[in-house]
């Protein structure tokens, strides 16, 4: 297949004629090659103006003269390219998730261990500021945090208290792994305002690719609705970037290494689930507690995860009687090892 890549970050000006500009080129080359397919790949999509009603009249002129130019549409705002795809191409487009760099591949490029990547997570470009902790802080929370928050959510939704929305951004990275209600958390911020306007933020972020709030399973819609968020980063790095301590420190604190492990295994599993069409829960009775529960086509997996030499905990088996979920596994020295698990496809779980 004939194919052709252009980058909307590497041209002087970008707006709807440059579109236009690539899609003719790419039909000309089509036209020269006769083949088809052709694939014409346009990365950064997200940069041109109006980009998405240029690309829906492209595409409907290609269609209408059985023209077979197939098109891939990169970006890095997940956000912006929402919006550009349910305004104006409805019924003209298949999405394909991309989440954050894995372990594996993190190991590939960098050469790094499990433990390096849980504690930097999965960001290539931060990967050579590692030797400088400081400044790989400052890149993470400048150029990626700052930047996501203030590019695809503050520019793109109406944020009627954009401090509140970063404080609990910063709250829920401290808290990855952990359980709060709505109540507890308002009682930890300044200036909150209800619980309605922190879940919308908090569907916000986790749109935006940075914090998630996990729900809870309860086998019924209304009773996981209504439960408390699980806090579930989309990259441990973000954890890092919050935080004081060093590796060295982090390791030999068994809690919170294993609060970081969690996350990682809780950030794995995030990445996966739109491409493996499952959804990433939590469970919690009384004092038993399972650290995700993943649920595709009414089957259901209980994941508890123990980073050190621990037994399981007796919550696998209240959960399992109550539940009946089709398997259960252990991440961690009694079952699966976590770095393994981190190189895994979670839906061949099912």
């Amino acid at each position: 297949m004939g194919h052709r890549f252009v980058a909307a970050d590497t041209a002087p000006a970008v707006d709807s004629a440059w579109v236009e500009t690539q899609w003719a080129a790419s039909r000309q080359r089509m036209a020269q090659a006769e083949t088809e397919p052709f694939l014409l790949v346009i990365d950064e999509i997200q940069n041109v103006r109006d980009w998405s009603s240029v690309v829906k009249r492209l595409w409907d002129e290609d269609t209408r003269e059985r023209r077979d130019l197939r098109v891939v549409l990169l970006g890095s705002s997940r956000l912006l390219l929402q919006k550009g795809l349910s305004e104006s191409l409805a019924g003209r487009f298949e999405t394909i998730h991309m989440g954050h760099w894995s372990f594996d591949e993190m190991h590939k490029a960098f050469g790094w261990d499990a433990r390096t990547f849980v504690w930097f997570g999965g960001y290539p470009g931060a990967a050579p500021l590692i030797g400088d902790e400081r400044r790989w802080k400052d890149y993470v929370r400048q150029s990626l945090i700052e930047t996501s928050i203030s590019r695809d959510i503050l520019m793109l939704s109406r944020i009627d208290k954009p401090a509140l929305m970063k404080r609990l951004f910063e709250l829920g990275c401290s808290y990855s792994g952990q359980i709060l209600s709505f109540t507890k958390i308002l009682g930890q911020l300044t200036d909150a305002g209800n619980t309605t306007t922190l879940s919308h933020y908090l569907d916000l972020l986790d749109t935006a690719g940075l914090l998630a709030g996990l729900e809870k399973y309860a086998g019924d819609r209304i009773r996981k609705r209504g439960s408390s968020p699980k806090f579930q980063v989309h990259n441990t790095a973000l954890i890092r970037a919050q935080s004081e301590s060093d590796l060295s420190q982090a390791t030999a604190d068994t809690r919170e290494w294993g609060r970081l492990v969690e996350s990682a295994v809780g950030a794995h599993l995030l990445a996966h689930a739109h491409s493996q069409s499952f959804t990433v829960h939590y469970w919690r009775e009384g004092n038993d507690e399972v650290d995700f529960v993943i649920e595709r086509d009414g089957r259901v997996i209980g994941i508890e995860v123990k980073s050190g030499y621990g037994q399981a905990t007796s919550s696998l088996s209240s959960f399992q009687r109550k539940m009946s979920p089709d398997r259960v596994y252990i991440v961690g020295e009694a079952g699966i090892p976590w770095a393994d698990f981190l190189r895994m496809d979670p839906g061949n779980l099912f």
